[in-house]
């Protein structure tokens, strides 16, 4: 009775298992947001069953006694603390979306080629892949790799990894990107009639990446939000530090609001709400500070206000910066609605930005609300997409252009070459660099993390069968930089992580490169990808695998 598949006849069992594999497929690509809805690994909940409703997220049968804490239990005892990532592990991790959005660069390919090289003599002694040139300028900022750092601002886990990150990021010649509030939140920081005279925090983060810088390749942005531009961060950043960029800050991917981070002191809560910050709940409340004291409240959340600016207030600014010096202007945008984005292009092509940073929703780094990482805003390549044909309509009317950096979910070479290849039009790319903020901040924790396992001798038995008990040894690249270094006791062990990661991407990036025998990074294009799904192939215009150079096939067969 039950037709054969593909021609030939099989056992009902064999139809059954088939069917019932189908249907288990099809309930998970229906249940693949919503199974997240009531549990969240980010905030630290989870749910009895393994098949939870497909609308709501709630277990099918919610029973009374349930000892799992699920999204809407979390919310019961904790309230609004539910929206955050979970509270205990602030200052040691980072948190980000877990929402499948449909579309990503692992939906695209990269063409691969067999005749001759473009960039370089066509020799295969030349045309070798540790030859293909990955260097990039952004905003006339020259970097060895096409990698610029998360903006990692007060939040605690940037400043506890601080000098590793930075120290990394000069070794690796990329811009290090320095992240709103750490003047205002800096305790020691002397502010005279509003306005930042000296901040310690600061000039501690200028101070670990200059150590290391060669001066030529990378440099130091200062981001400013609405609270830095109140306390004059910019001009003390210009005239004090000598910051070599400043960057705008009107949002980012995982959140539309200004930033976030929970403070465990009350002392310090109070110095913030002296300083003008919105203080959750208000430490100045006696009803709150004796709360606080006895338990009940743990912590309090600190936030900056949201960004409304116009544009005359925008240009002004912009033009205030370049009068105090500033040598080169980027501003940071988040995954904003498509006007918006339109909006954002056409003011940084009028105020003449040196480049603008796109950030996709996904992303997230310490207390950035859960909802908003899953559900607000316009993923990566959609975004990129946007932003492209922005930028298409600017050149046809012979605006600026500012170079383009997109950040939101960049972790490896192979989604960094993408998103510059999918900007190259035939003139270069639009996109000069991407951003890669959490996995920065991964690369310098494991590091540290397994160096203190080795010193107490609790290593993971397969990590010491492997790489040895001897830190030094676990990073394999240790011998050519202390060849090119000397010493290098001053560099900490995140440091190295860092650097190990950004060479792998460098590698990585020649040998895509190489495989496209295309050894320049610039001349990465449109033609060097193909669709893999529908979706990408109609929201990028890129062609789908049976169509890409469909024609061209024919003329090359046919040709004499």
């Amino acid at each position: 009775m039950l037709e054969a598949f593909g021609g030939r006849r099989h056992s009902p069992t064999y139809i059954s298992l088939f069917l019932y594999v189908f249907r288990k497929l099809l309930r998970k690509g229906m249940n693949m947001n919503s199974r997240y809805l009531n549990s969240k690994s980010t905030n630290w909940t989870a749910l009895r069953v393994k098949d939870p409703a497909a609308s709501s997220g709630m277990c099918p049968l919610c029973i009374e006694d349930c000892p799992f804490i699920c999204e809407i239990t979390l919310s019961a005892f904790r309230g609004r603390e539910a929206l955050y990532p979970a509270p205990f592990y602030f200052g040691a991790s980072t948190a980000g979306a877990v929402k499948d959005y449909g579309l990503d660069w692992s939906h695209f390919n990269f063409h691969c080629e067999v005749r001759g090289a473009e960039g370089i003599e066509p020799d295969p002694d030349k045309a070798l892949f540790p030859n293909v040139d990955v260097e990039t300028i952004v905003g006339g900022v020259r970097l060895r790799i096409p990698v610029i750092t998360g903006a990692l601002g007060s939040t605690a886990v940037a400043a506890k990894y601080w000098r590793s990150l930075a120290v990394g990021a000069a070794l690796s010649g990329i811009i290090i990107t320095i992240g709103e509030n750490v003047c205002g939140m800096d305790p020691e920081a002397e502010i005279v009639d509003g306005k930042i005279v000296r901040s310690p925090a600061l000039e501690e983060r200028v101070k670990a990446y200059r150590e290391f810088w060669d001066g030529k390749y990378g440099g130091i942005a200062v981001q400013t939000n609405v609270e830095d531009q109140r306390l004059g961060v910019d001009v003390y950043a210009l005239t004090k530090l000598e910051a070599d960029i400043i960057e705008r800050k009107w949002g980012q991917g995982a959140k539309a609001i200004g930033g976030e981070v929970r403070i465990f002191d009350l002392d310090k809560a109070l110095m913030l709400k002296r300083r003008g910050y919105l203080v959750v709940p208000d430490p100045e409340d006696p009803e709150v500070r004796e709360a606080f004291r006895a338990g009940y409240i743990k912590s309090f959340e600190r936030h900056s206000r949201v960004g409304i600016t116009s544009k005359e207030e925008f240009l002004e600014g912009i033009d205030k910066l370049r009068e105090q010096g500033a040598r080169h202007v980027s501003l940071k945008t988040g995954a904003y609605r498509p006007t918006a984005t339109a909006y954002t292009m056409k003011l940084a092509s009028e105020a003449k930005i040196d480049y603008i940073t796109f950030d996709g929703c996904e992303g997230g780094t310490g207390m950035s609300p859960i909802p908003m990482m899953d559900e607000m805003g316009v993923p990566t390549v959609y975004l990129e997409a946007q932003v492209l044909r922005c930028a298409q309509l600017l050149k046809e009317k012979g605006k600026h252009v500012p170079d383009i950096v997109m950040a939101g979910g960049f972790i490896n070479e192979t989604q960094i070459l993408k998103a510059v290849a999918l900007s190259n039009f035939g003139d270069g790319p639009y996109v000069k660099a991407a951003v890669i903020g959490r996995a920065m901040l991964t690369a310098a924790m494991k590091a540290e993390y397994f160096t203190k396992l080795a010193r107490e001798g609790k290593l993971p038995r397969n990590f010491a069968r492997y790489y040895g008990e001897d830190p030094e040894k676990f990073f394999s690249f240790l011998p050519e930089l202390r060849e090119e270094l000397g010493d290098l006791s001053k560099i900490p062990w995140g440091a190295l992580g860092l650097y190990g990661y950004m060479e792998r991407i460098k590698v990585g990036l020649q040998q895509l490169l190489a495989g496209m025998r295309k050894f320049k990074l610039h001349l990465a294009s449109r033609k060097d990808l193909f669709a893999l799904t529908e979706r990408a192939a109609r929201v990028t215009g890129i062609p789908l695998a049976d169509e890409s150079e469909a024609e061209e096939m024919e003329k090359v067969i046919l040709e004499d």
